[in-house]
Order: structure tokens, then sequence, then C-alpha cells
């Protein structure tokens, strides 16, 4: 798809009326962005039944496989392991008085 089409199709507001299982299926597979990327990211939350990361969006063959049930949900593990070793930073925050 083109940039030009792509703003068209965004400024048109398609997903207002949508279903979350049909923007994943249309969104998740374009390459270029068609809609408000928080409103595609609640909709793949929706449909995968699962907190989304933002940085799994930089892998969208591994949320394609997730959306087609071609490979189960990443563990914590798995989704942290996307960010490169070093760029992790993990805080933990205790609860008081520990």
């Amino acid at each position: 798809m083109t940039k030009k089409k792509a703003i068209q199709l965004a400024e048109s507001g398609w997903w207002k009326d949508a279903v979350p299982e049909a923007i994943v299926s249309f969104q998740l597979f374009e390459q270029r962005l068609c809609m408000p990327f928080d409103e595609f990211h609640k909709a793949v939350e929706t449909v995968l039944g699962r907190p989304v990361w933002t940085h799994e969006f930089a892998t969208p063959e591994q949320l394609q496989q997730e959306f087609l049930k071609q490979k189960p949900k990443p563990t914590m593990e798995d989704i942290i392991a996307l960010i490169p070793s070093d760029k992790r930073i993990i805080f933990l925050k205790l609860p008081e008085g520990e």
C-alpha cells in the first residue's frame, strides 16, 4: 500500500465500526499504519487475550504467527528476550516494608 493510500484509509476512520478481529486481521499484515496506533494496540491485546508490549510490534511476524495460531503465546521471558541485552533494565517494585 502506498503512503498516500494509507493516509486516506486512516482519515476514513474505517476501524471505528470494526470489530477487533477485523482490525487485527488487516492491520497486523499491513506494513503501513492505517489507524491510530493506540487503537491498533488495544485491538491486538483484545484478540490475543494478553498484554502486548510495544516493543513486540518491532517483530510483527511473531505477532502474526500468534494471531494465526501457528505458535503459542510467548512467555514473559520470551518477551523480555526481544529487547537487546544491552538495553534491558528491569525494575522490580517490592511491597512496602521489604
